[in-house]
Protein backbone atom coordinates (compact mmCIF):
# COMPACT_ATOMS: atom_id res chain seq x y z
CA UNK A 1 0.00 0.00 0.00
CA UNK A 2 1.54 3.53 -0.96
CA UNK A 3 2.25 5.91 1.86
CA UNK A 4 0.42 8.43 2.37
CA UNK A 5 2.18 12.30 1.42
CA UNK A 6 1.26 15.84 1.42
CA UNK A 7 -1.88 17.17 3.19
CA UNK A 8 -3.24 13.33 3.85
CA UNK A 9 -0.27 12.76 5.30
CA UNK A 10 -0.88 15.52 7.92
CA UNK A 11 -4.71 14.57 8.09
CA UNK A 12 -3.54 11.41 9.35
CA UNK A 13 -0.96 12.40 11.50
CA UNK A 14 -1.52 11.50 15.54
CA UNK A 15 -2.94 14.62 16.88
CA UNK A 16 -0.18 16.25 18.82
CA UNK A 17 -1.19 15.97 23.08
CA UNK A 18 -3.29 19.17 23.89
CA UNK A 19 -2.41 20.88 27.25
CA UNK A 20 -5.96 22.35 27.56
CA UNK A 21 -7.11 18.77 28.24
CA UNK A 22 -4.12 17.87 30.43
CA UNK A 23 -5.28 21.48 32.36
CA UNK A 24 -8.42 20.25 33.00
CA UNK A 25 -7.11 17.12 35.19
CA UNK A 26 -5.21 19.37 36.84
CA UNK A 27 -7.45 22.29 37.53
CA UNK A 28 -10.05 19.61 38.83
CA UNK A 29 -7.66 18.54 41.06
CA UNK A 30 -6.66 21.66 42.44
CA UNK A 31 -9.64 23.56 42.81
CA UNK A 32 -10.72 20.43 44.85
CA UNK A 33 -7.61 20.94 47.07
CA UNK A 34 -8.06 24.62 47.65
CA UNK A 35 -11.99 24.57 48.26
CA UNK A 36 -11.27 21.61 50.80
CA UNK A 37 -8.67 24.24 52.34
CA UNK A 38 -6.07 21.68 51.80
CA UNK A 39 -4.21 25.20 49.96
CA UNK A 40 -5.65 28.16 52.70
CA UNK A 41 -6.86 31.17 51.37
CA UNK A 42 -3.65 33.70 51.09
CA UNK A 43 -1.43 31.08 50.70
CA UNK A 44 0.90 29.94 47.37
CA UNK A 45 0.54 27.54 45.64
CA UNK A 46 3.09 25.26 45.15
CA UNK A 47 6.04 26.28 42.54
CA UNK A 48 5.90 25.50 38.78
CA UNK A 49 8.23 23.37 39.24
CA UNK A 50 6.82 21.25 42.10
CA UNK A 51 3.30 20.79 39.96
CA UNK A 52 4.90 19.86 37.10
CA UNK A 53 6.68 16.89 39.11
CA UNK A 54 3.44 16.34 40.96
CA UNK A 55 0.81 16.05 38.19
CA UNK A 56 3.69 14.87 35.66
CA UNK A 57 2.72 17.79 33.28
CA UNK A 58 4.83 20.48 31.41
CA UNK A 59 5.21 23.96 32.91
CA UNK A 60 2.83 25.32 29.42
CA UNK A 61 0.14 22.73 31.15
CA UNK A 62 0.10 23.83 34.59
CA UNK A 63 0.53 28.12 33.43
CA UNK A 64 -2.87 26.64 31.32
CA UNK A 65 -4.50 25.51 34.40
CA UNK A 66 -3.49 28.39 36.54
CA UNK A 67 -4.72 30.68 34.30
CA UNK A 68 -8.24 29.07 34.70
CA UNK A 69 -8.22 28.86 38.09
CA UNK A 70 -7.55 32.36 37.92
CA UNK A 71 -11.12 33.04 35.98
CA UNK A 72 -12.98 30.81 38.60
CA UNK A 73 -11.17 33.70 41.08
CA UNK A 74 -9.44 30.59 43.22
CA UNK A 75 -6.16 32.65 42.50
CA UNK A 76 -4.16 35.28 41.78
CA UNK A 77 -0.79 35.05 40.11
CA UNK A 78 1.57 38.06 40.14
CA UNK A 79 4.85 38.42 38.29
CA UNK A 80 7.57 37.63 40.48
CA UNK A 81 5.10 36.66 43.42
CA UNK A 82 4.04 33.39 42.58
CA UNK A 83 0.77 32.46 42.61
CA UNK A 84 -1.55 32.87 45.64
CA UNK A 85 -5.55 31.59 46.61
CA UNK A 86 -7.86 34.25 47.20
CA UNK A 87 -9.84 34.71 49.76
CA UNK A 88 -13.40 32.96 49.70
CA UNK A 89 -15.46 35.84 48.60
CA UNK A 90 -13.52 36.10 45.71
CA UNK A 91 -14.63 32.79 44.33
CA UNK A 92 -17.00 32.61 41.52
CA UNK A 93 -19.90 30.02 43.48
CA UNK A 94 -21.81 30.50 39.73
CA UNK A 95 -19.26 28.17 38.15
CA UNK A 96 -20.06 24.92 38.43
CA UNK A 97 -16.42 23.45 39.40
CA UNK A 98 -16.18 25.45 42.23
CA UNK A 99 -19.96 25.18 43.26
CA UNK A 100 -19.95 21.59 43.19
CA UNK A 101 -16.59 21.09 45.17
CA UNK A 102 -17.93 23.92 47.41
CA UNK A 103 -21.00 21.92 48.14
CA UNK A 104 -19.18 18.69 48.58
CA UNK A 105 -16.95 20.38 51.57
CA UNK A 106 -19.58 21.94 52.73
CA UNK A 107 -20.01 19.95 56.32
CA UNK A 108 -22.26 22.65 57.92
CA UNK A 109 -24.28 22.91 55.45
CA UNK A 110 -24.14 27.02 55.06
CA UNK A 111 -23.53 26.81 50.92
CA UNK A 112 -26.48 24.75 50.97
CA UNK A 113 -28.86 26.25 53.05
CA UNK A 114 -27.97 30.31 50.79
CA UNK A 115 -28.61 27.99 47.48
CA UNK A 116 -32.29 27.19 49.68
CA UNK A 117 -32.80 30.84 50.22
CA UNK A 118 -31.72 31.80 46.86
CA UNK A 119 -33.77 29.07 45.45
CA UNK A 120 -36.63 30.72 47.26
CA UNK A 121 -36.30 34.59 46.63
CA UNK A 122 -35.91 33.99 42.63
CA UNK A 123 -38.69 31.39 42.35
CA UNK A 124 -40.83 33.17 44.49
CA UNK A 125 -40.35 36.38 42.22
CA UNK A 126 -40.79 34.03 39.21
CA UNK A 127 -44.19 31.91 40.07
CA UNK A 128 -45.59 35.80 40.92
CA UNK A 129 -44.52 36.59 37.25
CA UNK A 130 -45.81 33.97 35.82
CA UNK A 131 -49.37 34.29 37.50
CA UNK A 132 -49.75 37.04 35.72
CA UNK A 133 -48.32 36.81 31.99
CA UNK A 134 -48.28 32.83 31.79
CA UNK A 135 -50.51 32.13 28.57
CA UNK A 136 -53.23 29.18 28.54
CA UNK A 137 -51.26 27.25 26.91
CA UNK A 138 -48.26 27.62 29.49
CA UNK A 139 -50.90 27.05 32.26
CA UNK A 140 -51.71 23.98 30.67
CA UNK A 141 -48.40 22.49 30.35
CA UNK A 142 -47.55 23.13 33.31
CA UNK A 143 -50.95 21.35 34.84
CA UNK A 144 -49.80 18.28 32.67
CA UNK A 145 -46.22 18.07 34.83
CA UNK A 146 -48.33 18.49 37.85
CA UNK A 147 -50.56 15.83 37.06
CA UNK A 148 -47.59 13.10 36.23
CA UNK A 149 -46.09 14.32 39.93
CA UNK A 150 -49.26 13.47 41.54
CA UNK A 151 -49.27 10.08 39.62
CA UNK A 152 -45.46 9.55 41.12
CA UNK A 153 -45.37 10.54 44.85
CA UNK A 154 -45.29 6.60 45.30
CA UNK A 155 -42.56 6.30 43.47
CA UNK A 156 -39.83 8.88 44.75
CA UNK A 157 -37.06 7.63 42.40
CA UNK A 158 -39.76 9.51 39.46
CA UNK A 159 -40.89 11.99 41.54
CA UNK A 160 -37.43 13.79 42.07
CA UNK A 161 -37.08 14.20 38.45
CA UNK A 162 -40.18 15.12 37.48
CA UNK A 163 -40.05 17.55 40.36
CA UNK A 164 -37.42 19.78 38.99
CA UNK A 165 -39.34 19.44 35.64
CA UNK A 166 -42.82 21.41 37.39
CA UNK A 167 -40.29 24.14 38.87
CA UNK A 168 -38.56 24.68 35.84
CA UNK A 169 -41.69 24.86 33.65
CA UNK A 170 -43.34 27.79 36.15
CA UNK A 171 -39.87 29.68 35.83
CA UNK A 172 -39.93 29.23 31.70
CA UNK A 173 -43.48 30.55 31.55
CA UNK A 174 -42.52 33.75 33.74
CA UNK A 175 -40.56 34.70 31.22
CA UNK A 176 -36.51 35.93 33.76
CA UNK A 177 -34.54 34.01 31.48
CA UNK A 178 -31.51 34.95 33.67
CA UNK A 179 -33.21 34.17 36.97
CA UNK A 180 -33.84 30.96 35.50
CA UNK A 181 -30.34 30.69 34.43
CA UNK A 182 -29.38 30.97 37.92
CA UNK A 183 -31.65 28.51 39.71
CA UNK A 184 -30.92 25.85 36.97
CA UNK A 185 -26.79 26.39 37.07
CA UNK A 186 -26.78 26.17 41.25
CA UNK A 187 -29.92 24.06 41.65
CA UNK A 188 -27.95 20.96 38.93
CA UNK A 189 -24.91 21.16 41.01
CA UNK A 190 -26.99 21.01 44.64
CA UNK A 191 -28.71 18.15 43.42
CA UNK A 192 -25.28 15.53 42.85
CA UNK A 193 -24.96 15.80 46.83
CA UNK A 194 -26.47 13.50 48.09
CA UNK A 195 -27.09 15.87 51.41
CA UNK A 196 -28.95 17.98 49.67
CA UNK A 197 -31.52 15.45 47.40
CA UNK A 198 -32.03 13.47 50.70
CA UNK A 199 -33.66 9.95 50.54
CA UNK A 200 -37.24 11.03 50.04
CA UNK A 201 -40.42 8.37 51.17
CA UNK A 202 -43.74 8.36 49.39
CA UNK A 203 -44.86 10.21 52.77
CA UNK A 204 -42.06 13.08 51.46
CA UNK A 205 -43.61 13.53 48.19
CA UNK A 206 -47.14 13.98 49.14
CA UNK A 207 -46.36 16.43 51.30
CA UNK A 208 -44.14 17.85 48.54
CA UNK A 209 -46.53 17.87 46.27
CA UNK A 210 -49.17 19.56 48.18
CA UNK A 211 -47.04 22.60 48.13
CA UNK A 212 -46.90 22.05 44.48
CA UNK A 213 -50.89 21.97 44.02
CA UNK A 214 -51.25 25.35 46.30
CA UNK A 215 -49.02 26.99 44.11
CA UNK A 216 -51.06 26.15 40.57
CA UNK A 217 -53.67 27.13 42.21
CA UNK A 218 -52.54 30.56 42.61
CA UNK A 219 -51.61 30.64 39.12
CA UNK A 220 -54.64 29.77 37.63
CA UNK A 221 -56.72 32.56 39.76
CA UNK A 222 -53.71 34.87 38.43
CA UNK A 223 -52.96 35.36 41.78
CA UNK A 224 -49.18 36.80 42.06
CA UNK A 225 -48.80 37.01 46.13
CA UNK A 226 -50.29 34.18 46.78
CA UNK A 227 -47.95 32.33 44.02
CA UNK A 228 -44.85 34.04 45.65
CA UNK A 229 -45.96 33.06 49.16
CA UNK A 230 -47.04 29.60 47.95
CA UNK A 231 -43.48 28.99 46.01
CA UNK A 232 -41.32 30.69 49.38
CA UNK A 233 -43.18 27.78 52.22
CA UNK A 234 -43.22 25.18 49.58
CA UNK A 235 -39.29 25.45 48.94
CA UNK A 236 -38.51 25.98 52.33
CA UNK A 237 -40.19 23.52 54.05
CA UNK A 238 -39.04 21.00 51.43
CA UNK A 239 -35.82 22.00 52.13
CA UNK A 240 -36.38 21.73 56.16
CA UNK A 241 -38.11 18.08 55.88
CA UNK A 242 -34.50 16.35 53.77
CA UNK A 243 -32.21 18.51 55.29
CA UNK A 244 -29.76 16.16 57.33
CA UNK A 245 -30.05 16.64 61.05
CA UNK A 246 -26.45 18.31 62.86
CA UNK A 247 -23.78 15.68 63.33
CA UNK A 248 -24.85 13.51 60.49
CA UNK A 249 -24.22 15.86 57.16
Amino acid sequence: MARPHGETAELLAPAPRRPKRLAAVVVSTLVDRIVSGAFPPGTPLPTEPALCETFDVSRTTIREAVKVLEEKGLVRARQGSGTTVTEEDDWNLLDPMVLSATVRHDSELRVLDQLVDIRAALESQMAAQAALTATDADLREIEAVLERLSAQTRIPEMYVDTDVAYHDRIMLASGNRLARAIVRTVHAEARTSLRYVGDPRPDDCEASNAGHIRIFECLLARDPDGAAEAMTTHIQQAWRRRRPKPGTA
